[in-house]
């Protein structure tokens, strides 16, 4: 028999030159250890550049200075101009000639002048703006920046951006920043990744408190981290096929080829799961960002519309006695206990009932049935699906529960794709006692029994809307019980997915609770990552060959190694690309783990 089973392939080896052209990329006389060594020296963080053909020039002016209005426009008490660049202190020198530069990151109150006048009452901008001067490197941007606390005053804030483009010239380049231009330059300076752009974004655009505590959570570098900390996995897992590869016939490994690439495809497959339930955990993140659909479904007359009103806290929606008032779909952002909802009303859903004599009683005009259409079209699309059944008079008996056999079906076929049901009983103030509740919460679990009971509540919207109270309770018509409820909802169908069974304790609850933050763009990159280190765990299952090997009574395995290793490159490269830092690819990133082999 053979030292190993596995036998390494060496047909169409696109890895390979990856160290086998250290001498031609290093500068003359350094190769191999030499380079790596050299590479590992303490340097300043390389400046990021966009384009690979002009390594040594970036798309972006970064020899400009810029500047630009970064408070918002309008009248306001204060206006805050900032600039970013070499140019500074010239800019500040051409608006105070009269006063010296203000310590770094100590505020100082300066007299603003006109750079292309004398210093005189008659040439006074802003008599008393608040000035700030921070030297680069650690800034924001990783420039100088200078910054002019001014009075908020259209008129002086346009006057000073004016002065302070009379300040350019040819020397020194001072000119209007491009919309986003200080965020790109903290980005090429290292001092903001992508995630922690993306969620300044989100940070800025925040409008309830969920999406602020999301914000603020990816406004940090833990999720950069992260990426990186996968990233160097999968780059320490590629050293040793990359070893294996080169070195396999000379030397001698601890482990024997096939343990080796086992050991390797279970690191993998942890890695896997990981980046599998971030992605499962980025779409709950994207109901916190964009906005959770909640739909109203519901007979006609049931109250749908009382209830979007009720919710809202004003009329938004028409509600008449008269059946198929609503026919379209009226849509309603709100926020809900720091829950930003999208609140859908929609047409009532009926059928056509039979006489005894099989003769209709009921006629669906075509506008009605095509509002149905859609009603049980956007109820699929939703989130949160909110049946609304009603309490009527009963005739001979004290009530009864109307509820459509249209509407069991849409709710149960909603239930049935993974949508969040939540049952609303309303017209509860008909109830000869409230001990009937129960009894009716009872009959409802039987009509969707998908609907757990903390989800079947009793309201009344007449009673909320007259602002009447039952003995000992001080919530009309139950409104306020039925948001607390809803709101738990979501926080049941936005909560974060996490392993079980943890049992080192490495990842706690907050660790999944990042992943919230992870974006569409994020998102998009991890499930490509994904389908490479499928397509490597495909690669390393042992193969075997159709025909027998003549020196041996047993069929030999076969696995593709180099291949393998491109699986796991091409997975690191999409992790790059998530943060926009360096890919795979980068000689020293595997040299290391190589020479250890």
């Amino acid at each position: 028999m053979r030292p190993s089973a596995i036998r390494t392939l060496r047909w169409a080896i696109p890895l390979r030159p990856s160290w086998r052209r250290c001498s031609a990329v290093a500068p003359k006389g350094i190769t191999g250890l030499a380079r790596l060594a050299r590479s590992s020296a303490p340097q300043l963080p390389p400046r990021r550049y966009f384009s690979r053909s002009t390594p040594g020039q970036s798309i972006f002016d970064a020899d400009s200075t810029i500047y630009a209005l970064s408070s918002a426009s309008g009248r306001a008490a204060i206006a805050v101009v900032r600039a970013s660049g070499p140019a500074c202190t010239q800019i500040y020198e051409a608006l105070c000639p009269e006063a010296p530069l203000p310590r770094p990151r100590l505020a100082a109150v300066r007299t603003l002048y006109d750079p292309t006048q004398k210093p005189s009452p008659n040439s006074v901008l802003d008599a008393g703006a608040l000035v700030l001067y921070f030297p680069g490197p650690k800034t924001v941007t990783g420039e100088d920046v200078l910054e002019l606390h001014l009075h908020g005053g259209p008129a002086i804030v346009k006057s000073v951006l004016s002065a302070i483009s009379r300040t350019n010239n040819p020397d020194c380049t001072v000119r209007y920043a491009e919309p986003g231009e200080f965020t790109r330059r903290a980005f090429m300076n290292n001092r903001l990744d992508l995630p922690q752009i993306e969620a300044l974004g989100d940070t800025l655009s925040a409008d309830t408190e969920q999406q602020r505590r999301l914000a603020v959570r990816g406004a940090s570098d833990t999720l950069s981290k992260r990426y990186e900390h996968w990233r160097h996995q999968l780059l320490y897992a590629r050293g040793e096929l990359e070893a294996l590869i080169d070195f396999s016939e000379d030397q001698h490994f601890d482990e024997s080829t096939e343990e080796l690439v086992s050991s390797v495809a279970s690191q993998v497959r942890s890695l896997r799961a990981q980046i599998a339930l971030h992605i499962e955990n980025a779409s709950k993140g994207e109901l916190l960002r964009n906005g959770i659909k909640v739909a109203l479904l519901g007979a006609p007359n049931a109250g749908k519309s009382s209830l979007l009103n009720r919710i809202v806290g004003r009329e938004a929606a028409i509600v008449s006695t008269e059946e198929g008032t609503t026919r379209d779909i009226v849509d309603v952002g709100i926020d809900i206990g720091g829950w930003y909802c999208k609140l859908g009303d929609m047409a009532g859903i009926r059928s056509e009932p039979n006489d005894p004599t099989g003769q209709k009683k009921v006629v669906i005009g075509a506008v009605e049935q095509e509002g149905i259409r859609r009603a049980k079209a956007r109820a699929l699309e939703s989130d949160v699906v909110i049946v609304v059944v009603s309490v009527e008079d009963g005739g001979a008996l004290p009530y009864r529960l109307a509820v459509e056999p249209e509407v069991v079906e849409a709710a149960n076929d909603c239930a049935q794709a993974g949508k969040c049901v939540v049952v609303a009983i309303n017209k509860c103030d008909r109830l000869p006692a409230e001990n009937t509740l129960p009894q009716l919460t009872a009959t409802v679990s039987q009509l969707f029994p998908a609907v757990p009971e903390q989800r079947i509540f009793g309201i009344s919207c007449l009673d909320a809307t007259n602002g009447l109270t039952s003995p000992g309770q001080s919530d009309p018509g139950y409104i306020q019980h039925f948001l607390r409820g809803l709101i738990t909802t979501f926080e049941e169908i936005a909560s974060p997915t996490g392993i079980d069974g943890d049992e080192n304790g490495q990842y706690d609850h907050s660790y999944w609770e990042d992943s919230l933050g992870v974006t569409h763009r994020q998102s998009s990159n991890l499930q490509r990552c994904l389908e490479h280190l499928d397509d490597f765990l495909i690669q390393t299952q042992t193969q075997t060959p159709l025909t027998l090997d003549p020196a041996h009574d047993s069929l030999e395995p076969e696995i593709d190694i180099v291949t393998a290793a491109e699986h796991l490159r091409s997975s690191a490269d999409t992790l790059a690309k998530i943060t926009g830092r360096g890919e795979s690819g980068d000689v020293e990133d595997v040299l290391g783990v190589v020479f250890e082999k």
